[in-house]
């Protein structure tokens, strides 16, 4: 699954974005006062050679943008877009120019720590309030900012309109990139989960407040692991007729799929959004235009439905067909035509009135990929030639390597002729075709492979060409979790040369098509997986469209990604969509396996051994039935009260499923995988503690250990002084701080153990014994065995065992709250120069609590615990424990170490109690 994710995609076919002369970056003088509250942010003017010089005293006229980086982003990334939009403006002779201004965000890492995003957010308000003050008392001074926002540069952008005092007219076009709208990729604290239901909350609550603001999201599909493209999607409560979501492969002149950093520099997708802008543009202000309806429309020609013609804001209904052309009358209900070094023009009439009774559609190509008019529909002509048609090309389609267009005739019952034109075609070579047909005719039906397929499972259809166009249906593909290959083999009857095959997987619902050309005869591959799920208001059906060459024949199968049986089928989409929850289900397993360890040494008096504990207690029907229960009866309005009445949060599983992203056996899966690399780490734990013992024990004589009180003086210093440095600093460093000192904790009881073996003068028998012993415990801690030998050093090692099984699976415990804290560690030591003082700290409270715990459970014993009276309430906890972090923790990484330090303060109760 993560090989699928990680490599598994299409090549990179996007091309290099360069510059033509060096790129400069003037840095624009902020106001003390925000300069003074943002030390570590910048706003840049991006330049290029005269450009550049003509802009240093900053007395600019073009139409201002801003570029906002993401997540460790380089305020230079806004070097194509300025580039390309310089060589654009060259050619129109800088009549219309854009200026684009960039942001420095210091490259902070806002997709791990939220803290810093509503700061980003004022920064970026006061720089719009700049950026427009630098127009003051120009001609056509703009009076809003169009942003260009990538990854997490977007969902800024976004919150700008959530600020009190901002003034929604200040933006009106907002194009983000690669930017997770629906949720974080990781929420690991509380500030970015807050900040993502602020954001939404407010765009879909306000969404008719926002209907003047243009936005446009372009996700970059399957190469894009970091952010997978159903999270670029803009939340569909928002405002419909003004919100537009596409992934790259479906954007005409790009279709391709772009990685999280390439979306910003592919060269086709740049284009596309240049040309946009200058189409924007209102002659009369010589500014973004401010119709709403104008932007719509030619966002939607660059990047949903390109005709191959230019854009036009109203284009003739009618033109005029002049010029000293040929008429030619076509009857046949098929033809072809090739040109090539043709010096007449021709026109070719298709008579509609023969055709209407026995063909539904008219379907017509063109590989001249020119922006001229090529195809007309005469109006109730009954003789030839007719000198006013209504213009056609605006129906149809940009395709890679022709531009095509079908018509339902039922739609056009004035027409009396279908009309192409021919021009000459000095020096050129291309091809026209044209046929009626009927939709059945065409249409197949191919069931893709079931759910519950067990084995390999394929379906196949053969297609026998006589046509141009075939419109292969997949029935019940819908769902996120489906995922096989579509395989497209042609043959020819004839070697000849032909015309690449294009085949497109077009899915109705979103703008998510993929567009592969093939040469004939080939084999060609489609990985079919979905984006979104279908919503439960549609009933389309994805579409495999084949622009075929004549006289071949097509066989289409889809085929199962596995040879095994569903759950494996699921993996591919499992990690694609949920590999951020691991996290959760490790710990689960992990503390589930703790508190069988707990329960275990309070029955027998011995700590179980954690590869077998996590055999025996962590079983998923010990926690999913619970939670789906509870999802179950959140469907019920008198339970849904009851449920926040008691102000408990919403169960995670429960809005997955709103948002189409839970599906069958997945959090089944997921607690395997959950079980299984909590099993290697605890692996991982037991082999990295025999290679230090053995270090440990070459260099130091190991000593009988002392029993100690759990809290001396040194260790309360160590406490307030760890408290101290999560207080006035950064409460991860204090984490691991403490997590270094548990580290080396359990090293030395491992040693004494094998010691008190290895150095007791017993009989040979016993020193057979005692060395098989020691072989056992240096090959795994997880099957040290019990010491039976003479009565002082078997209690001492018995103890020291115990011990020692603990000290690992709290420490396995304790590197996941690590692991998951170190974000913000991260970003402190980045920002240290600007703040010594991490603010907002999301783990600055559960860091103090932690040190005081781990600095007295690095000092305990079992034999402390065994004798507690709250053992058994602490060996009950985690079951429950683990069943509220599955339910509340999978979208709120931040709420697994609660859990956890909830179970570790009952364990340094039991030490104390």
């Amino acid at each position: 699954g993560v090989r699928d994710v990680l490599f598994l995609y299409e090549e990179n076919r996007c091309s290099m974005t360069y510059m033509y002369e060096y790129p400069e970056y003037l840095k624009i003088k902020l106001p003390k006062k925000i300069a003074r509250r943002y030390p570590a942010y910048e706003l840049y003017l991006y330049g290029e050679g005269n450009y550049a010089e003509e802009n240093k005293n900053l007395l600019l006229t073009g139409i201002p943008v801003l570029f906002l980086p993401g997540n460790a982003g380089s305020y230079k990334q806004v070097r194509s877009l300025g580039s390309i939009a310089l060589r654009k403006a060259e050619d129109v002779d800088f009549k219309y120019h854009f200026n684009f201004f960039s942001v420095n965000f210091n490259e902070e890492l806002v997709a791990l720590y939220g803290g810093s995003l509503q700061r980003q957010t004022k920064f970026v308000h006061e720089c719009i309030k700049v950026i427009l003050k630098l127009y003051r008392d120009r001609e056509f001074a703009p009076s809003s900012v169009a942003i260009v926002g990538h990854s997490m540069g977007g969902l800024v952008a976004r919150a700008l309109l959530t600020l009190k005092n901002f003034k929604p007219e200040l933006i009106n076009l907002l194009i983000t990139q690669a930017t997770p709208h629906v949720a974080p990729v990781m929420p690991l604290d509380k500030y970015l989960t807050d900040f993502y239901t602020a954001v939404n909350n407010h765009w879909i609550l306000k969404a008719q407040d926002l209907r003047n603001l243009t936005t446009l999201s372009v996700a970059g599909g399957f190469r894009d692991y970091q952010v997978r493209s159903g999270l670029a999607f803009l939340p569909r409560l928002s405002q419909h007729d003004s919100a537009l979501s596409v992934v790259s492969s479906a954007v005409p002149r790009a279709w391709a799929s772009t990685d999280h950093l390439s979306i910003v520099w592919c060269k086709e997708l740049i284009l596309a959004t240049i040309r946009a802008f200058f189409d924007l543009i209102d002659e009369n202000t010589r500014q973004i235009t401010e119709d709403p309806k104008k932007r719509m429309s030619v966002l939607s020609h660059h990047f949903v439905r390109h005709p191959a013609k230019t854009f036009e804001e109203n284009p003739e209904a009618f033109t005029e067909l002049t010029g000293a052309f040929t008429w030619i009358t076509v009857k046949a209900s098929k033809w072809t035509y090739s040109v090539y070094n043709d010096s007449d023009g021709k026109y070719f009439a298709f008579p509609l009135a023969s055709h209407r009774k026995s063909y539904s559609h008219v379907y017509c190509e063109n590989s001249m990929l020119d922006t001229s008019s090529w195809i007309y529909g005469c109006m109730n002509t009954n003789s030839l030639p007719c000198l006013e048609a209504a213009d056609l090309s605006w129906r149809a389609e940009l395709l890679p390597t022709t531009k095509v267009v079908m018509l339902k005739l039922q739609d056009y019952p004035s027409l009396s002729h279908i009309v192409i034109q021919v021009p000459p075609a000095v020096g050129n070579k291309y091809t026209l075709g044209c046929e009626f047909f009927k939709e059945d005719s065409r249409t197949v039906q191919l069931p893709v492979t079931h759910l519950f397929s067990f084995g390999l499972s394929s379906s196949k259809i053969l297609l026998n060409s006589t046509g141009l166009l075939y419109s292969v249906q997949l029935q019940h593909f819908n769902q996120i979790y489906q995922a096989f290959k579509i395989y497209i083999e042609s043959h020819c009857q004839s070697l000849k040369e032909r015309k690449p095959s294009v085949y497109r997987l077009h899915i109705p619902w979103s703008h998510e098509d993929s567009i592969i050309v093939a040469k004939v005869p080939s084999l060609a591959e489609i990985s079919a997986k979905l984006h979104i799920a279908q919503p439960h208001n549609d009933s389309s059906l994805p579409e495999l469209n084949i622009y075929s060459s004549p006289d071949c024949q097509y066989e289409v199968s889809n085929t199962v990604l596995f040879y095994s049986c569903y759950p494996f089928i699921l993996v591919f989409q499992i990690v694609r969509f949920h590999a951020g929850a691991f996290p959760v289900y490790i710990v689960s397993n992990i503390l589930l396996t703790y508190g069988g360890q707990l329960s275990t040494l309070r029955s027998t008096g011995q700590c179980s051994d954690f590869s077998l504990e996590l055999v025996r207690t962590a079983k998923p029907y010990k926690v999913e039935p619970l939670i789906s229960i509870v999802v179950f009866l959140q469907g019920f309005n008198w339970f849904r009260e009851i449920w926040e009445s008691l102000s408990l949060p919403e169960v995670d599983a429960a809005v997955l499923s709103s948002q189409d992203a839970w599906f069958p056996l997945v959090s089944l899966i997921l607690f395997l995988f959950g079980t299984g690399i909590a099993y290697w780490s605890g692996v991982f734990f037991s082999t990295s503690l025999r290679l230090f013992s053995s270090l440990w024990l070459t260099l130091i004589r190991p000593t009988v250990l002392q029993k100690d009180k759990l809290i001396t003086p040194r260790r309360l210093c160590g406490m307030i002084s760890l408290a101290l440095v999560s207080w006035t600093t950064c409460g991860a460093c204090a984490v691991l701080i403490i997590y270094l000192q548990y580290l080396v904790k359990p090293v030395p009881v491992f040693v004494t153990f094998v010691f008190l073996f290895q150095g007791s003068g017993h009989s040979k028998e016993t020193s057979q014994n005692s060395s098989t012993h020691t072989v056992k415990a240096q090959s795994s801690v997880d099957n040290v065995p019990e010491a039976t030998e003479s009565p002082s050093n078997s209690t001492a090692a018995a103890e020291a065992v115990n011990s020692l099984k603990m000290h690992i699976t709290i420490l396995n415990l304790f590197t996941w709250i690590v692991l998951l804290s170190l974000p913000s560690l991260i970003y402190w030591l980045k920002n240290l120069r600007y703040n010594v003082r991490l603010d907002p700290d999301p783990c600055r409270s559960t860091a103090i609590i932690l040190v005081c715990i781990l600095e007295i459970l690095m000092n305990s014993s079992t034999s402390e615990v065994k004798s507690s009276k709250l053992l058994k309430i602490a060996a009950k906890v985690p079951l429950p424990l683990s069943v509220a972090m599955l339910a509340f923790g999978r979208m709120h990484l931040y709420r697994v170490p609660h859990f956890v330090t909830f179970s570790l303060l009952l364990h340094v109760l039991c030490c104390i109690v």
